[in-house]
């Protein structure tokens, strides 16, 4: 069964990767060819191939049958001969869930094949659908919530499902909540047969970007990309003092803005980095916890962002290389933050510098950042983040086969395609659950409903709203993928701050930043898990301490939202001038959480440095000489302390 399994997952994501090669890069489809078909493969991967780990067990759900069937292990011949009677039983469950897998990936590729051959019928009865539109379009919502349900868990699917109770519910609801209501057949119409419900902007998105991306990262990580960046940031920073851990920092900001999980980015680059930070001298749990901030941080530095700035440029309309450069103050705020607090932790407990193994990695895999060079380029000309992926793809593919030690054999393109269908089965189940929430928040209006509670809530007061949908954010990516958060989340909270005043592109890089963070927010911070996993630390100590390291990006987007020219929106001297005491605020709030400056600080002169640092975030003249006269304080003390 692994074999076949194996078999089957390589050649559908083979198939896969041409479809969306040929997509990019020959003929184009249209949005209700490529999104059907790109979900349809998707699902096939997701109900055949891609194993969901049960936690607290080593088995996954197709293995247990109905996700429940067995305590954990696989059911095989040594189950059966340990106990005969439960032979059939187990059969008869196998048998089942085949036949549950079957039916869903069926709907799928049916659903795929029937819009791409009746599309122009379609169009021309818009309005009157038929039995069969409905009858495929409620099969389809249901094999997109059980597809979302096995890659991303409860989280994202009860969010859909109250949707969808919410608007067959609308007349029973009570006061801003009430709408005229609609019954399944005009849900499923609408869900269904146009691009705003499960064909929408965000598998669009998925479809379009989103795998051709996570294509180029698995090219260039089975090529040996990963120990070429991590060299790479070692030459940066491994001469400093923790520079193990500033090495992991640089790498994780390198590799997660290409590979849109942090999740993934940890277990990928914290297989390396983690260990070789306990070999500096670091403690297990501060290990972890830098692995997990820095990957969380990488979905927020351009010019992938993991996807993310595709997705908010094409929900907002606004030029992706507006927002990418507009990232890239707030997201270089963020690691400057990470960095130093490594510095002053290093500090603290009197690391020397040191030099970590695996620079000799670097020369010979020096060819591999030509594809990143490309990428960055054909980007920066105009063209279409599409475009700009194929031929990422395409020169990374050539350029890895020019050296042996890069060269993509027949085991390196079983793993780099397996990685790409892991990767983006979870990204497609999730953008189609979150394009449910969206469709159902455009038919019923609960978006403006929203909007409209945010506001009544917060009295009108920008700062209270900000609050509310900061909590919302970080509320909704505890349980969804970053990608499916900030969706819902732009669909029902961003109007409300644009309607305060808030500047498009900040609302929604507000929502992004949180939706994100989430990775590293207690209780539920996936990346945090994933990297004390890894070495064995406590995960909920390791979580705390991740989400101390990234206080800097719970701060970040508030100071962007009242400081627009943090995004390079303003004058250039507002833009210097708030980029310096923003930099000077994160650097001594760094210094008070590790308790170093040029010497330890106590308690008092900690709490007195970090007031500072925060008037030094705090918009305004007044607020930045304060905050600059008592870093200045700490600083001077510091230095007599140290002896300079």
């Amino acid at each position: 069964m692994g074999e076949r399994r194996a078999a089957f997952l390589t050649a559908v994501a083979g198939l896969a990767a041409l479809f969306h090669l040929w997509a990019a890069g020959v003929a184009p489809f249209t949005a209700l060819v490529q999104r059907p078909v790109h979900l349809a493969l998707m699902g096939l991967l997701g109900f055949w191939a891609i194993r969901r780990e049960k936690k607290g067990s080593g088995a996954s759900e197709e293995e247990t049958g109905s996700g429940g069937a067995t305590s954990g292990g696989t059911p095989g011949a040594g189950s059966e001969e340990s106990d005969p009677a439960a032979a059939p039983e187990r059969a008869a469950a196998r048998w089942t869930w085949g036949l549950w897998n079957l039916a869903l990936s069926g709907v799928l590729v049916a659903a795929a094949v029937y819009l791409a051959v009746e599309h122009e019928a379609l169009v021309a009865r818009s309005g009157s659908p038929t039995v069969l539109d409905l009858v495929l379009g409620i099969a389809t919502v249901v094999a997109v919530l059980e597809l979302a349900r096995r890659t991303t868990g409860w989280g994202l699917v009860a969010v859909a499902v109250a949707a969808l109770a919410y608007a067959l519910a609308g007349p029973r609801l009570p006061g801003i909540l009430a709408h005229r209501g609609y019954g399944i057949e005009r849900l499923a119409e609408h869900l269904f047969l146009s691009t705003e419900g499960i064909w929408g902007i965000p598998l669009g998105v998925s479809a379009d970007f989103v795998f051709l991306f996570i294509l180029f990262g698995a090219v260039l990580e089975a090529a040996g990309g990963g120990a070429l960046l991590i060299a790479l940031a070692d030459r940066v920073a491994g001469r400093s003092r923790g520079g193990p851990a500033k090495t992991a920092a640089v790498s994780s900001a390198l590799m997660g803005s290409l590979s849109g999980s942090a999740v993934a980015n940890v277990v990928t680059t914290g297989t390396f980095t983690i260990p070789v930070m306990r070999r500096a001298g670091f403690s297990p749990m501060f290990a972890a916890a830098v692995e997990a901030a820095a990957s969380t941080g990488g979905q927020l530095m351009p010019p992938v962002m993991g996807a993310g700035a595709f997705i908010l440029a094409t929900w907002t309309a606004i030029p992706y290389p507006t927002v990418a450069l507009a990232a890239l103050i707030p997201a270089i705020l963020y690691y400057v933050a990470l960095l130093l607090a490594i510095h002053f932790r290093a500090g603290r407990m009197g690391l020397e510098p040191t030099r970590s193994p695996g620079g000799e990695a670097m020369w010979s895999r020096l060819h591999l950042l030509l594809p990143l060079v490309l990428l960055v380029v054909v980007l920066a000309s105009g063209r279409s983040p599409m475009r700009a992926a194929f031929w990422a793809v395409v020169s990374g593919v050539v350029l890895a086969m020019l050296r042996p030690e890069t060269r993509l054999d027949g085991e390196r393109l079983r793993t780099l395609l397996t990685t790409t269908a892991r990767g983006a089965v979870q990204v497609a189940a999730a953008c189609a659950a979150a394009g449910i929430v969206v469709g159902v928040a455009s038919l019923t209006g609960i978006g403006l409903r929203m909007s409209d509670l945010i506001v009544t809530l917060s009295g009108g007061h920008l700062f209270p709203a900000l609050v509310l949908t900061a909590l919302g954010s970080v509320i909704l990516g505890m349980g969804l993928p970053t990608t499916a958060a900030y969706v819902v989340l732009a669909a029902l909270g961003a109007p409300a701050l644009v309607e305060l005043g808030t500047p498009l592109l900040a609302a929604h890089l507000f929502i992004f930043y949180f939706g994100c963070i989430s990775n590293v927010t207690p209780p539920v911070s996936l990346a945090a898990y994933a990297a004390a996993g890894l070495v064995g630390a406590p995960a909920l100590g390791t979580a705390v301490m991740a989400m101390g390291l990234a206080l800097p990006g719970f701060l970040i987007p508030f100071l962007f939202v009242h400081e627009p020219a943090l995004l390079l929106l303003g004058s250039p001297g507002a833009i210097l001038l708030t980029t310096l005491t923003a930099t000077a605020g994160v650097a001594g709030l760094a210094a008070a959480l590790m308790g170093f400056l040029r010497a330890p600080l106590g308690p008092g002169v900690r709490l007195l440095l970090a007031g500072g640092a925060l008037l030094l975030l705090v918009p305004g003249g007044w607020s930045d000489l304060v905050g600059a006269g008592l870093f200045a304080v700490v600083l001077l003390g510091s230095g007599r302390r140290s002896g300079d």
